[in-house]
Formats: C-alpha cells, structure tokens, sequence
C-alpha cells in the first residue's frame, strides 16, 4: 500500500524583520521639527540664506563690475540711479556691498572649515590617548589663549601682509582653539560611559572607539560651536579690512568700506552706514541661527 501524502496548509516561513528605522532617524526628525518651530533660528537662516544668495547671484543682481569707476558721478547720495550712492571715485556702493558679501561668507565658512579640521582631531588625540599628548595639546593651547583673537591676528598680517589667504591663515590659527578644547572635554567624558567600556570589553581599539562610538555623540556641541564661530571670524575680518589689513583693493570688503567711509560721515553718510548694516545683520543671523541651532542640538546647554 502507497503511502499517501496528506495535504495540508503550509507551514508559514519564518520573515525577517522590517528593519526599525531606530531612534536617530525619529531625533532627527524630530530636531529638524523643533529648528522649524524655532521663529529665532528661522530668522537668522532666512538671514543667512539671502546672504548666501547675494553672495552666489551678485554678478546677475548688480547693474556695473564693483571695480568699474565713474570720476563724473563721484559721492553721489542713494538715488533711482545708485540705490546706496557712489563713494569717492564714482564706484557704485550697491555693487560693492553685495560682492562683499562674498569675502564675509568666505571668511567665515573657510576660517571655521579650517579650525575644524585642526581642533577637532588635537581635541580627540587628548582626550584618548591622555598623558604626553594631552599635556602638550594643552600647553598650545593655553599658551595661544593667552592672545584676544584679534589682536593675534593683527599680529599675524602685519607679518604676513594683506589678503584674503593671509587673514584665512590669521584667523584660523586662533579659531581652532575652542573647537579643541570643547571636543577634549566631550571625549573625556564620554569615554567614562557604559557604551565605551562595552564596546572595549567586546575588543574594540581605541580608533574604532572614537570613530564609532564617541565621534558620533559629541557632534552636536561642536557644530554648534562650528556655527556660532563663524559670526566671530566674519567680525574679526571686518576689523582688520577697517584697519587696512584685509583684503586688497579693489576687492570690495565691508569693513574697508566701513574704513574708507568713516573719515566724511560727518556728511556722506551713506559710505560707512550700509556696509555697517551689513555687518550687523550677518552678525545677527548667524548668531540667530547658533543659538537656534544650540537649542535643537544641544538643549542640555541651554538648561544650566
């Protein structure tokens, strides 16, 4: 007698998982939902995002070449034709203005792209390895603090003299030294927790303990500190551009502008008052915008 086959359902198949999309997708979400309702940080990112337009449209925006001069129409006031006037040899105040948009944001985004890239791997070398390393980071940079940021870098372009590289190299060499010390600070406690001990324990290396693991959670103080320091290198380039140590002529600077203007704003007022205008709107913005920034990423900062 045959054997039979007894029909039945199938057994089902065991699935797979659908993979969790984690907590750090729902905190990201949910940071970007807190920075949305934020009108503060909103405020200074719509500053920052018109900057950032004047700064990539100026060549579309602007009627004449910001070094163009006009003898014939020299320290004319705002009009339909010259909407922020003319300076001393005819050049259009409006071009100048939002090209020099282009040396702010360069400043600011270069100086501080610089910093990081030297402060946060000296922060991180201290804070793991300790001892020697830790004691000589240190040393560098408790004896650059001993400078004020600006008075470091007037010394660094009377050395070097002016221009866009020089005042690059003069800001970031004092600009990395906040973005060390807060990442050494984060990575010594950091390593102390519960995440770092099991991750040696199962024989993780130290590289692979600060790549992976701690890297990733203290991000978000340094990116502020990364935002917040950008306003910081745009002012100090302001003021060197005013002291006649910025930029070279014709490039147009807000702060050489602000320079040049001072000396008649007794009576051509305009010269020095919309390039100091914005000075202080960037200012604002991206200040707005760190703190908002702070707010989203780092709350715990904020609370003590």
């Amino acid at each position: 007698m045959g054997a039979y086959a007894v029909s039945g359902p199938e057994p089902l198949l065991a699935r797979p998982p659908a993979p969790a999309r984690g907590p750090g997708f729902a905190g990201r979400r949910g940071r970007l939902r807190r920075l949305r309702r934020n009108p503060m940080a909103m405020a200074g990112g719509a500053i920052v995002a018109f900057l950032i337009f004047l700064a990539l449209a100026a060549p579309w925006i602007t009627p004449v070449p910001y070094d163009r001069p006009s003898f014939g129409e020299a320290w004319q006031f705002p009009s339909a034709a010259h909407w922020l006037g003319t300076d001393a040899i005819g050049r259009d105040l409006y071009t100048r203005v939002v090209y020099g948009a282009r040396v702010s944001l360069t400043v600011g985004f270069v100086a501080q792209a610089i910093a990081l890239a030297v402060g946060l791997p000296l922060g991180l070398a201290a804070g793991v390895l300790g001892g020697r390393t830790d004691f000589l980071v240190m040393r560098a940079v408790d004896t650059l603090t001993a400078f004020p940021q600006l008075l470091f870098a007037l010394l660094v372009m009377v050395l070097l003299g002016p221009g866009l590289g020089n005042i690059l190299l003069a800001i970031s060499f004092h600009a990395w030294i906040p973005i060390c010390r807060l990442s050494r600070a984060q990575c010594l406690r950091e390593r102390e927790r519960e995440y770092v001990e099991a991750a040696r324990a199962q024989g993780a290396g130290e590289v692979s303990i600060v790549t992976r693991h701690v890297l990733p959670n203290i991000l978000a103080p340094i990116i502020v500190a990364v935002t917040l320091g950008i306003p910081q290198a745009i002012f100090t380039e302001a003021a060197l551009s005013f002291l006649g140590l910025g930029v070279r002529a014709p490039t147009p600077s807000w702060g050489q502008m602000v320079g040049e203007g001072v000396n008649n704003i007794r009576y051509y007022w305009h010269l020095a008052l919309f390039p100091s205008l914005m000075i202080a709107v960037t200012m604002a913005g991206f200040t707005l915008l760190g703190d908002g920034v702070r707010d989203v990423l780092d709350p715990r900062a904020t609370k003590t």
